[in-house]
């Protein structure tokens, strides 16, 4: 699991070895762990290290330091090493250690940023040292155009950020002003929260963390992305003598005369993610084709009350005049079962909810439910600061809110928030949303009620909601990767997102079989 934290966490897990003096030996590691990372990408490219030209662009602070001291290592392997100082300053022990490694050093002046902007962008490394976690704002004056000119430049070499890039808010994502995007990021000591939420991840590119010894005052992470063996750990699996009913069974509300193939995908998820049994309710014209499409399915009629199932799943596929399914949405949440509800049931949701309730909007959305619950951010907002978003939802309506995008966040009412990006920009597509609503809604119909097996993880009962919907998520992203990769990196349909979801839950249950196989291999073999 990679876990990220807040700029303030960081910099409190810091102070316990700065109190001892050891405030350059963190600098130090940092700086080697950026040069380190810096050599590693060079030959991964191909590119000779001696006589590679690096240019860092280095602020007045601890930022700019670790910068200074990166590149000085670096020099020391025999690359041509620049400067650029930003501000009216620089760290003073950084700035010499560069010097003394031969760096040549330039101040940015209005006059100079053009021949320094030309000789960044022809530069096979550009490091980014100007702003650090305790910036407040983007980057100003001669810095911002010197970024804006190298942004514009038809090329540039490899962009490495240090810590994360200039501009990018620490905590939230949020990106003040122009920011220089890059290829990688090496952040220290743990990574920060910011990284992991757009738009910040937008310019942070592959992040990679450094160790620097402050790991262990780290307290509870502000965020967390599940990787293979956490999926794995998560995925429910039938027991030996289980049978339909046992396995769980959804309900799903769906669909409507309109946007019939809401229902079809959001059956076909959820078949795909494992659940025992799915039961329809809706329109008999769109039951007729659930049936043709999804024979395993039981249409049912009547209400929500009189179909027994461990979980529901509404709203996909519904209008504001489908009133017949909008009753039956407000019956499966008042029915105090797990319920995923996406789209059309978003508006017709009380103000008030619960975490076993997942929301499921994206940005419009979620613009449209703060519209509707006295707050005014638009769409444009809502992206811009998505991580403070998808909170204050949660925060707000008492629901788990899963917050749709290149990068999916997942937050309770209270405890965990979850970032995935597992997936692939083709899964921008009609119906992959109504895919991920049947994924979610068969986990929690399989999962929900395995509090014992969550508290094993570590996951609290109230926030094993959160869980479930960010297993969903990593679910969905892999499988449209997969079923991209399956056409050469091509377009996909949601239908064959759906399709290839057996073969990536088969591919994470197998990590959980070799952890399995790891743990007992040492053990003694049976007599």
């Amino acid at each position: 699991m990679i876990s990220a934290y807040t700029g303030t966490q960081v910099r409190e897990a810091e102070e316990p070895l700065l109190a001892d003096g050891l405030g350059d030996v963190l600098m130090q590691r940092a700086a080697h762990g950026l040069a380190n990372a810096v050599v590693h990408e060079l030959r991964d490219r191909g590119t000779r290290l001696n006589g590679a030209r690096v240019v860092v662009l280095a602020g007045k602070g601890n930022n700019g330091g670790d910068g200074l001291y990166a590149a000085a290592f670096l020099a020391a392997r025999g690359m041509r090493t620049t400067a650029v100082l930003t501000g009216d300053a620089a760290h003073p022990a950084g700035l010499g250690a560069f010097e003394r490694a031969g760096g040549r050093v330039h101040r940015l002046t209005e006059a100079a940023l053009p021949g320094l902007a030309n000789e960044a962008s022809a530069a096979d490394v550009v490091i980014d040292a100007v702003l650090g976690t305790g910036a407040q704002g983007g980057l100003r004056g001669s810095a911002a155009d010197l970024v804006e000119a190298i942004t514009d430049a038809d090329r540039h070499g490899l962009v490495v950020a240090c810590d994360l890039p200039s501009g990018v808010d620490a905590d939230t994502g949020e990106a003040a002003g122009p920011v220089l995007p890059a290829d990688l990021t090496v952040t220290f000591g743990g990574a920060k929260s910011g990284l992991l939420a757009d738009p910040g991840a937008d310019y942070a590119g592959r992040v990679r963390v450094v160790p620097i010894g402050i790991e262990e005052h780290l307290p509870r992470p502000a965020l967390r992305r599940l990787e293979g063996p956490d999926l794995a750990r998560l995925l429910p699996h039938p027991a030996r003598r289980a049978q339909k009913y046992s396995r769980g069974v959804l309900g799903v509300v769906a669909g409507s005369e309109d946007f019939p193939g809401a229902a079809v995908l959001a059956c076909r998820g959820a078949l795909a993610a494992g659940v025992g049994m799915v039961r329809y309710l809706g329109p008999p014209s769109v039951a007729d084709l659930v049936r043709q499409s999804c024979p395993e399915v039981v249409c049912s009629t009547g209400t929500v009350a009189e179909n027994r199932v461990q979980a529901w799943l509404v709203g996909s596929g519904m209008g504001p005049h489908d009133h017949e399914q909008l009753t039956r949405a407000r019956d499966a949440i008042a029915s105090d079962l797990p319920v995923v509800a996406d789209a059309g049931a978003l508006p017709a949701l009380p103000a008030i909810l619960a975490p076993h309730v997942v929301l499921t909007p994206h940005a419009g959305e979620l613009a449209s439910l703060f519209q509707r619950l006295g707050r005014g951010e638009d769409r444009e907002a809502v992206e811009a600061g998505t991580l403070a978003a998808v909170r204050h939802a949660a925060d707000r309506t008492g629901a788990t809110v899963l917050l749709k995008g290149a990068t999916t966040l997942v937050a309770a009412p209270w405890g965990a928030t979850y970032s995935q990006a597992d997936g692939t920009p083709w899964l921008a597509t009609a119906g992959s949303g109504d895919v991920l609503a049947g994924v979610i809604g068969a986990l929690l119909a399989q999962a929900g009620s395995d509090v014992g097996r969550f508290r094993k993880l570590g996951v609290e009962p109230d926030g094993r909601w959160a869980a479930i919907a960010a297993l969903g998520a990593a679910l969905h992203g892999q499988a449209g990767r997969a079923a991209s990769e399956a056409v050469s990196g091509g377009p996909i349909t949601a239908g064959r997102v759906a399709d290839a979801l057996p073969e990536i839950w088969g591919k994470v249950s197998m990590l959980s079989k070799h952890e399995a196989w790891k743990r007992n291999s040492h053990s003694q073999p049976l007599r």
